[in-house]
């Protein structure tokens, strides 16, 4: 026992050596930067610092692996960055708190939506949120503490927003305008707008629906941040009062969203397009798929894995939006059937000048997406293609990396291939340089980084 406590000692003393010339390491490293930015020079070199762990590679003695070398002191080097950066930055201004303008809040059906916005308007200030569901158990799933009606719910809101399937949507908003009071402004979160904005004329009703959500709901997923940078679309009718519009305005915002006002019709038209005819598109696909066997489902490439992520959403729910707006997603599947002929003709007369222009177009307009979706310019945009390995920590590894460098990821896909091959990860960036220099910075650290 004396010897192992006379090696735990040593390791002990060796830890202490260890922090001190780390902290030292630092304290050199700010004086560094100090210089770089004094003279305007870059402040990260990822050459040098590559050339440097390889230096210390071809150093070590031993009993340390090489791997293990160039492990830790990759890892010393990020950290080393991470801290620069947090000595370099002035402390930030503190935000500005959400101001709410809702005193008391009543959410009629306590699903993944409604339940959001019960925590959202609670993060901004709302002082009493009541909840209400026809099922009691997702209410108390909700953990909201909801009322023992929808009348006693809604009884003094100042705002009830109606969260229920659209099937039910505009029997709900009726009895709910029905049991409020006259001061009382009533918005909803449906996914179709006409059905509501057209056949309720009441001044107290403000239509709505944020561009938020996920394929899979329930208040168990409800999160307070789920509108953070949301569009949320307002669609009042002739009869709204301009009063209600400003305070849903109002309210929006305060949970974080942006909110915009179209009309019922144009909003129905562009979801079709953009949204409902989606979801039916990657059902037709994986069905279209599956008729093959399992021959076909199991050679299926990534990007079918890609388009058809939405297949099987939650069939009620989206069962009453294709019925809802049947006829604009109709209209949308029609234009595309024609447009699936000219492709069928092209394909089968052979048609090269066709196929070129088509892609060429495709491309331009999903650049064009980009930079609504980024607010960059799509050329500034950059894909970086790296191999990965099925293991864990390699997604950690690789953010660290590129955040030690101050390089903000803009967007990713994870495409898996196979547990042996492992997957390849596509990383999207802003900016040319920034997009060297991850390249250089990934393959410090073993990957093949395209």
């Amino acid at each position: 026992m004396d010897e192992l406590e006379r090696l735990r000692r040593e390791i002990e003393r060796v830890d202490r050596r260890l922090l001190e010339a780390l902290n030292d390491r630092l304290r050199l490293v700010s004086r560094v930067n100090e210089h770089k930015q004094a003279t305007g020079a870059p402040t990260i070199d990822a050459e040098r610092e590559a050339t440097l762990v390889r230096e210390l590679v071809d150093a070590n003695e031993g009993p340390l692996s090489d791997a293990a070398v160039q492990a830790l002191f990759a890892a010393v080097l990020d950290v080393m960055k991470q801290e620069g950066r947090r000595e370099s930055r002035a402390p930030a201004a503190p935000s500005a708190p959400r101001e709410t303008p809702v005193g008391t809040l009543a959410v009629v059906g306590t699903g993944l939506v409604g339940t959001s916005v019960a925590l959202a308007a609670r993060r901004a200030g709302t002082g009493r949120v009541r909840g209400w569901d026809a099922d009691p158990r997702i209410l108390a799933e909700s953990g909201l503490g909801g009322a023992g009606s929808l009348a006693e719910a809604v009884a003094d809101a100042e705002l009830v927003v109606v969260a229920v399937p659209v099937g039910a949507l505009v029997e709900t908003a009726r009895e709910v305008l029905e049991a409020a009071g006259p001061e009382t402004t009533v918005t909803d979160v449906g996914s179709t707008k006409r059905a509501i904005a057209d056949g309720l004329a009441d001044p107290r009703l403000v239509p709505g629906h944020p561009l938020a959500g996920g394929a899979t709901g329930g208040p168990a997923r409800a999160a307070a941040d789920l509108f953070d940078g949301a569009s949320w679309i307002l669609t009042p009718n002739a009869a709204s009062n301009a009063a209600g519009v400003e305070l849903v305005e109002r309210f929006v915002t305060s949970l974080g969203a942006r909110p915009i006002t179209l009309d019922a019709e144009t909003h129905d038209r562009l979801l079709a397009l953009t949204s409902h005819f989606p979801h039916a598109l990657a059902n037709v696909l994986m069905q279209e798929v599956a008729r093959a066997g399992d021959e076909a489902l199991g050679y299926a490439g990534a990007s079918l894995r890609e388009m058809t992520r939405v297949a099987g959403a939650n069939a009620a729910v989206w069962t009453d939006i294709f019925l809802e707006n049947a006829d604009l997603i109709a209209d949308t599947v029609r234009g595309h059937r024609d447009a699936l002929g000219d492709l069928e003709r092209a394909l089968r007369d052979g048609d090269r000048s066709f196929f070129e222009d088509w892609i060429a177009q495709a491309a331009r307009a999903r650049s064009r997406m980009l930079e609504y979706a980024y607010r960059t310019e799509a050329r500034m945009l950059s894909r970086i293609r790296v191999r990965i390995p099925d293991k864990p920590g390699v997604l950690a590894r690789i953010t660290q990396t590129l955040g030690a460098a101050g390089i903000n990821i803009e967007d990713f896909e994870l495409r898996h291939v196979s547990p042996e091959y492992g997957g390849v990860l596509v990383i999207l960036v802003s900016g040319s340089d920034n997009a060297e220099l991850a390249r250089t910075l990934l393959r410090r650290e073993g990957y093949a980084a395209a």
